[in-house]
């Protein structure tokens, strides 16, 4: 494969700019793999420093699963109404509140998650590794990494995502960032069950 169709390639997988493409394959000494990694953390990069940009425009989405039974909607935010009316904003929108309707999350991020959900949970780990005989000065190192896992378990933002569980959702969003230019947040979201 000529160097242009490895851009071309790159370029329809990250959305990337054909200069940074450039410089992520000399850096990756033209390693397709290594070169579309760079140029993701720098994305997650350019992300980071948008996040804290105000983001007052966007779109509300749903899903609705082909069993008629549960489905849901987000506000997904972004900061300027030209974005909002994109493509692949609204197919973000769109995606999330698929992965909403199949992962049932609780919160948007694991600090949300209420400390009495968190207190009635550890209850029960503590039963557990009480009848499991594990020795009690071990415990809070256990307790510690369940809590983490359990307030990740219920958080949207940080559930791998339902098409690609390689990425969690605030990832996806990170790239989608990148590659768009804007700050993009989830406003709020429901998901409705019969």
């Amino acid at each position: 494969m000529d160097n242009l169709d490895q851009i071309k390639q790159i370029r329809e997988k990250t959305g990337a700019g054909v200069v940074d493409i450039k410089k992520a394959l000399d850096e990756a000494q033209g390693n397709e793999e290594k070169a579309i990694e760079l140029l993701r953390k720098k994305g997650l990069e350019k992300a980071g420093k948008k996040a804290g940009r105000s983001a007052e425009e966007g779109i509300v989405a749903s899903y609705i699963h082909n069993n008629g039974k549960v489905g849901a909607i987000i506000k997904l935010l972004c900061e300027t109404d030209f974005v909002a009316r994109n493509e692949e904003f609204k197919e973000l929108a769109n995606d999330i509140a698929m992965h909403i309707t199949a992962m049932n999350p609780q919160f948007l991020k694991p600090e949300d998650v209420t400390e009495e959900l968190v207190m009635k949970e550890k209850e029960i780990w503590q039963e557990q590794l009480k009848n499991e005989g594990k020795p009690e000065n071990i415990w809070e190192k256990i307790l510690e990494g369940k809590e983490k896992k359990f307030r990740e378990e219920l958080s949207l933002l940080s559930q791998a995502f339902v098409k690609d569980p390689e990425k969690k959702v605030e990832e996806l969003i990170a790239e989608k960032m990148a590659k768009i230019g804007e700050n993009i947040q989830v406003g709020n979201f429901f998901r409705i069950e019969l």
